[in-house]
């Protein structure tokens, strides 16, 4: 007996949807409009990594 070949299935970043990996040329996403939102995200700085603003170094501008 051979062993079940298994479908190898992920959820959608952006809406959850499960889609099979292999195969799917959008991946990770389950389609190209998953994909254009995602980028659209990148693209107008919606991914934003909260932290504090940089202090700048007063020599820095003395130095210039």
């Amino acid at each position: 007996m051979c062993p079940e070949k298994r479908t190898l299935m992920v959820r959608c970043p952006v809406c959850g949807a499960r889609r099979e990996y292999a195969g799917n040329p959008y991946r990770p996403f389950c389609s190209r409009h998953c994909k254009d939102l995602d980028f659209h995200q990148w693209s107008s700085e919606g991914y934003r990594i909260q932290g504090e603003e940089p202090v700048e170094d007063e020599d820095e501008d003395e130095q210039l």
